[in-house]
């Protein structure tokens, strides 16, 4: 199964029932961006601490990387920055390209894989924004390798990921209120489901932190913030831990 192929046709589809993840932002909020009132999310709920980002994004090559449905590219685009978004579906790209016409913003968008960025020249960007996204990936070393390559050395990769302990359960149980352990982390769709689900769903992966974390580092990282984020109890799972993940990390300038 070609997982790039499968997942972006999924992602159209999204795009097409409406579904959260591929909802653009307002005018309102665009306009809140230039005046440089702005935030964005990288995981679930939480937006990402300001601190984590310089003063100014004025002038800074940002790469939305992953990211595509008119969200955070918007946003960046609007406060100053020079964008491009990289997303594995066509329709997620033309929720950028819609907000960036109606609001007047210079947007890049590449249709491509999260794992292959070989369209870009090493150090080219100052930020990479990078939410939930590589879940959909089945290996997620090549994108931290990646991320890292086109990095400029001291820019800076802010990432949303799931912590694999969401991927244990049962979905249909839960939904029932219980917590059934049935799958085992690294975890894949693929594997756990009928080839019934496997046509009418996104394919997920379930990457061991150590992929996450440790991953980032071996790519030449330094880890310079973290938390964590939930479904905002919309999630059974939300009473007892968080399952969400949000890094700051650095390239290392050696």
């Amino acid at each position: 199964m070609n997982v790039f192929s499968h997942n972006s046709q999924a992602w159209d589809r999204k795009v097409t029932e409406g579904v959260a993840y591929t909802k653009p932002v307002s005018t309102e909020l665009v306009e809140k961006a230039r005046k440089g009132d702005w935030e964005i999310t990288v995981t679930t709920e939480k937006s990402v601490p300001r601190s984590w980002f310089k003063e100014s994004l004025v002038g800074m090559n940002v790469l939305c990387l992953a990211s595509g449905g008119g969200q955070q590219a918007p946003i960046l685009a609007a406060a100053g920055a020079d964008v491009t978004v990289v997303d594995l579906s066509e329709k997620q790209l033309g929720q950028d390209k819609f907000v960036a016409e109606r609001e007047g913003l210079d947007i890049v968008t590449i249709q491509g894989s999260m794992t292959d960025l070989h369209f870009f020249e090493d150090e080219t960007f100052d930020l990479i924004v990078h939410p939930v996204s590589n879940v959909f990936v089945e290996n997620v070393r090549p994108v931290w390798n990646e991320a890292s390559r086109v990095l400029k050395p001291n820019g800076t990769l802010i990432s949303g990921f799931t912590n694999p302990i969401l991927y244990l359960f049962d979905d249909e149980q839960e939904d029932k209120g219980i917590l059934d352990v049935k799958h085992s982390i690294p975890f894949s769709s693929i594997e756990q489901l009928s080839q019934e689900e496997l046509m009418n769903q996104a394919l997920e992966f379930g990457h061991t932190l150590e992929d996450q974390i440790q991953g980032q580092i071996d790519a030449g990282l330094l880890i310079a913030g973290l938390y964590e984020d939930d479904f905002g109890g919309r999630r059974m799972i939300d009473q007892y831990i968080k399952t969400f993940i949000a890094t700051k990390a650095i390239k290392l300038s050696l």
